[in-house]
C-alpha cells in the first residue's frame, strides 16, 4: 500500500476528478437555456467534492478533514440528484446519464470509506503530516 503524502494520492480524489470531467462533457450537450441553471449547478456540486477532499486533507485536524469529506458527501448527493433530473427533463439521455451516475455512487462510496478509516484513526493531528490510518481499498 502506498503512502499517502497529498490528496492527489487519495483513490477517492482521483475518483472525483474523473466525474467532474465527465460532468462538464455531459453538460456541454445541454440546451444553451440551461447554461446558467442545471448546467451551472452540476457543475458546482461536482467541482466541490475534490476540492473539499483537497481542502479537508490539508487542514490542522482530522476533524476539519471529517467535516469537508461531510460537505464533499453532500455534493455528491446533490449532484446525483441534479442528474438525475437532467434525464427526467431530458436534457442528457438516460443511456449518457446513467455511466456518471454509476461513477457519482462509486464516489460516494469512496467517501464514506475514507471517512469510516479517518474516524478509526487515533489522535488529531493534521491529515497532511499525521500518519495516514490504512485505508480500505474503496477509498485508496
Amino acid at each position: 500500500m502506498a503512502k499517502i503524502k497529498s490528496y492527489r494520492d487519495l483513490e477517492t480524489w482521483q475518483s472525483a476528478m474523473d466525474l467532474v470531467e465527465r460532468c462538464y462533457r455531459m453538460t456541454n450537450r445541454f440546451p444553451k437555456t440551461e447554461q446558467f441553471g442545471l448546467t451551472i449547478q452540476i457543475r458546482r456540486a461536482a467541482v466541490s467534492i475534490p476540492s473539499n477532499i483537497a481542502e479537508g486533507h490539508n487542514r490542522p485536524s482530522k476533524l476539519a478533514f471529517l467535516n469537508h469529506l461531510g460537505i464533499a458527501l453532500g455534493s455528491q448527493a446533490e449532484l446525483e440528484t441534479q442528474l438525475e433530473l437532467s434525464a427526467r427533463l431530458g436534457f442528457a439521455e438516460r443511456v449518457d446519464v446513467e455511466p456518471v451516475l454509476a461513477l457519482a455512487g462509486q464516489v460516494g462510496r469512496q467517501l464514506r470509506g475514507l471517512r469510516r478509516a479517518l474516524e478509526a484513526g487515533v489522535g488529531g493531528q493534521s491529515p497532511a503530516t499525521s500518519p495516514q490510518p490504512p485505508l480500505p481499498k474503496c477509498a485508496r
